[in-house]
């Protein structure tokens, strides 16, 4: 995969972890008879100054901090192994007497062992791709908090009661 195919994927699981968070979004009710001409002004005031103070803006789209792991086809596989492991067996074999079956052997052995090994490095390339993930979603959801708190705290200081 690309830089811009992880990043859009990036962008679509943080929309799925964080949707929760954007729907919930706050009760602010005038708690000193503040006009409605006078909350929109002041939630806009906040919104600013709460973006600024934390340094995230909930109405961008959620940008990767750091680029994805860069994921690399497997350098293992079946033929591959059965190849080095029939060169092997063909001269272990020729030593025994048995080049054939020495191949043979070594060929059945090689790919099995470069099979395992293709497994094994795709499934750490994918296991380095949930943990980057899983630490976009939680810096993103930090970034959130704090301007959360930022804002709510700016209308509260305004004279509204926040929920």
């Amino acid at each position: 995969m690309n830089y811009k195919s992880l990043s859009m994927m990036l962008v679509a699981v943080l929309i799925f972890v964080t949707t929760p968070a954007w729907s919930q979004d706050f009760m602010i009710y005038p708690a000193q008879g503040q006009s409605s001409d006078q909350m929109k002004k002041d939630k806009y005031e906040c919104y600013s100054w709460a973006k600024r103070e934390s340094g995230f803006d909930p109405m961008e789209m959620p940008k990767a901090t750091t680029p994805p792991p860069k994921t690399k086809e497997p350098t293992a596989g079946v033929a591959k192994g059965a190849v080095r492991g029939g060169l092997l067996g063909l001269g272990v074999g020729a030593i025994a007497g048995e080049a054939g079956k020495g191949a043979a052997i070594g060929a059945v052995s090689g790919g099995v062992i470069g099979g395992v090994r293709r497994n094994r490095q795709r499934s750490q390339a994918q296991q380095q791709q949930q943990q980057w993930e899983q630490e976009q979603s939680q810096i993103y959801m930090q970034n959130r908090n704090n301007y959360n708190r930022a804002y709510s705290a700016c209308l509260e200081g305004r004279g509204y009661t926040v929920k």
